[in-house]
């Protein structure tokens, strides 16, 4: 799977990731949900870490349509709520 990271870059993922990226998704989603920002900002960054050690970053000229896109690190939790679905920025 193709994961863009928004003012990254994209990175291609093997689907077998996705567990252990639903887990932090799911803490993420209850973090915005309860308005818990020092939560939410270090389940963001451990979510975008994982993608980027577990991935393969794809070249800059590289334009791959993207299944998945992930909010930038500095994002706010207001930003990150507006991309959200019942499932969370990564779907189950």
């Amino acid at each position: 799977m193709i994961v863009r990271i928004m003012g990254e870059g994209q990175v291609k993922l093997d689907d077998g990731h996705f567990p252990t990226l639903n887990e932090l998704d799911d803490e993420l989603l209850a973090e915005v949900e309860s308005g818990d920002e020092d939560g939410f900002r270090r389940t963001l960054t451990a979510l975008l870490e994982a993608v980027r050690t577990l991935g393969a970053p794809l070249s800059e000229d590289s334009l791959e349509p993207s299944e998945l896109i992930l909010p930038a690190p500095e994002a706010t939790i207001d930003e990150v709520r507006a991309m959200l679905t019942e499932d969370g920025l990564i779907p189950d």
